[in-house]
């Protein structure tokens, strides 16, 4: 077991280098801060100035945390694309022969978009909430960076999902990686509270990734109860844990079907 547990850690490691790799490549400081942190500056900064245009205070304040902590979100949630890239590259049969099965690989492959989304939400919030005047509460608010790096993670848990999705389909990658954004956006309380939908959607939302870690981080930054942050996020936490075990169980189904198929390597 030591063996089994030594050899996935050792292919985690190599992908998560891997990750690291692509994110030189993607990005220089100069570009990652002076197009990338400013494009999502200005997004989120459109929806406070929404919230000024309605004249309500509180809701620049709602929508400023909201549309931070969703970018972390939205970021993470690329995974889908990276992962249908390697098959469109061609390199998804060596990673699939991978002596642990593709689904370690693939956990730590995209790991840059984690990093990069938690990196521009944590600083989104953290320059824009002064910026509209919106008060966070020092040093409480500090915690808030934990928060943030599980909702990446829990999000992240879900993009893995949707990438196993898109590796059948990999010409639908973009349109699942964008509907699985939207998703959160609109039902988990980035926007508008969650019970302002109908109840199953209600219900949909309780079982969704950033719902709850979202909640702590409003109810933290409001300097509620101590106790209720930590429910919040021990929810959080168990879906995170609920959307991996789904991940991982959909890429050894696509594991088995495609070697069963001889499919691994071909696009649409």
């Amino acid at each position: 077991m030591s063996g089994i547990l030594r050899d996935h850690l050792r292919v985690l490691r190599y992908a998560v280098l891997s990750a690291l790799a692509d994110l030189r490549a993607i990005y220089t400081w100069r570009s990652w801060t002076f197009i990338w942190l400013v494009r999502i500056l200005c997004q989120v900064s459109l929806f406070a100035l929404l919230g000024r245009l309605l004249d309500a205070p509180d809701k620049v304040g709602y929508l400023i945390v909201g549309n931070s902590v969703f970018m972390v979100a939205n970021t993470a949630i690329q995974v889908v694309n990276s992962t249908s890239w390697e098959r469109l590259l061609g390199t998804l049969p060596l990673l699939v022969a991978s002596p642990t099965g593709p689904f370690t690989v693939f956990t730590g492959r995209s790991m840059l978009w984690l990093l990069d989304g938690i990196g521009v939400g944590a600083l989104s919030l953290f320059l824009l909430s002064p910026a509209f005047g919106v008060p966070l509460p020092m040093p409480t608010a500090l915690l808030a960076v934990p928060l943030i790096v599980l909702v990446g993670v829990s999000t992240y848990c879900f993009g893995l999902l949707l990438g196993a999705l898109a590796l059948r389909t990999v010409s639908l990658r973009a349109l699942i990686a964008s509907l699985g954004g939207l998703c959160l956006m609109v039902l988990t309380g980035v926007q508008v509270p969650t019970t302002f939908w109908p109840a199953p959607v209600s219900w949909l939302a309780e079982v969704l990734p950033l719902t709850h870690g979202l909640a702590a981080v409003r109810d933290l930054l409001a300097q509620g109860p101590t106790a209720g942050v930590a429910r919040l996020a021990a929810t959080e936490v168990l879906i995170a844990a609920g959307w991996l075990v789904v991940a991982a169980l959909a890429f050894r189904h696509y594991d088995r079907s495609g070697r069963r198929e001889a499919s691994v390597d071909f696009t649409d």
